[in-house]
């Protein structure tokens, strides 16, 4: 081989090299922040979407998202904290760039959001809170604050003396922990007003029918219910219904267009609205920002408001 040869072989290999360094940048992107094509993808582990309040931050997801242009994964655990790890590793395996997460357990759930922290992909809880991992935020309405809103207008209802029952969340998530605390900072302690049940009925209409059912049984003085959602307190109304009972103020959680009809029609007291739409949305602008490397704040509010039939 010619010392010429020689030249024009060695060029063509530089040339070839810097060919590939180019090609290896572009598929690099600027780290996390995209994924095919340029597009963010997102994941959203929602714990169910038999609910109509999960429904409606997952539509609001929804459309923040198709207006970003970014691509939305939405994983249903249907209530059930393993389908729900199962879900997040397959997030993890399709390389979203942020996940979403809903969690059905808020202890449970700490393994998967671990797994995502290893393999580098951001976390951002909704509306329920993990007990462990690294999660970059929170957004969520404030359940304390919702919980004590309730309890206040309760107490303002019955005049501050009488019987309440309590039928709670599921055990081990956030919100029913939060909502609980702040319903009985208003009302524990105070002369005249008793709690005489708190008992779990998972956030499902079904078993808030069935625990008010036996509650109304072993209590013939009740003045007051507060449940920690909605579809908790439709049951309880139903319940309260089917027993001929009459005056028991209902009060629940979510707003869904359920509860604001029977609020309207004057069977529920109220509902605080947390707006799982603006949730949602939120949920979508706050992972885009994320997955561009910019930095957000730990927790991300969103108001609420006490709906009532006086409005």
């Amino acid at each position: 081989m010619n010392k010429w040869s020689f030249a024009a072989l060695l060029l063509a290999v530089v040339l070839l090299l810097a060919a590939c360094s180019s090609e290896t940048e572009k598929s690099a992107g600027n780290g996390q922040g995209t994924g095919t094509g340029g597009k963010v993808t997102i994941g959203l582990s929602i714990s169910t979407l038999n609910n109509p309040f999960f429904v409606t931050l997952k539509e609001g997801a929804e459309k923040a998202a198709k207006a970003a242009g970014a691509e939305l994964i939405v994983v249903d655990a249907q209530d059930d904290t393993a389908k729900q790890i199962s879900g997040i590793e397959d997030l993890i395996q399709k390389k979203v760039n942020v996940i979403l997460i809903n969690p059905t357990d808020s202890d449970a759930i700490v393994t998967a959001v671990e797994s995502a922290n290893s393999a580098n992909i951001p976390v951002i809880t909704v509306d329920r809170a993990a007990n462990g991992g690294t999660v970059v935020t929170h957004i969520a309405s404030d359940n304390v604050k919702g919980g004590q809103m309730a309890g206040e207008y309760i107490m303002k209802l019955i005049g501050r003396k009488g019987n309440i029952v309590e039928l709670q969340g599921t055990a081990g998530t956030s919100a029913a922990r939060d909502r609980g605390k702040g319903f009985h900072d208003a009302v524990d302690n105070k002369d005249g007003v008793k709690v005489v049940a708190s008992q779990p009925a998972d956030f499902n209409r079904a078993k808030g029918l069935s625990v008010m059912e036996n509650i109304l049984q072993s209590n013939s003085s009740i003045q007051a219910v507060f449940a920690h959602n909605d579809e908790m307190a439709l049951g309880a109304v139903q319940a309260i219904e089917a027993a001929g009972k009459k005056g028991i103020i209902v009060v629940g959680f979510d707003a869904t267009d359920d509860a604001v009809k029977a609020v309207k029609d004057g069977s529920m007291a109220a509902t605080v609205a947390q707006k799982p739409a603006e949730i949602g949305q939120k949920a979508i602008e706050t992972a885009i920002k994320v997955a561009a490397g910019e930095k957000v704040e730990s927790a991300i509010p969103v108001d609420l408001e006490l709906v009532t039939n006086l409005q």
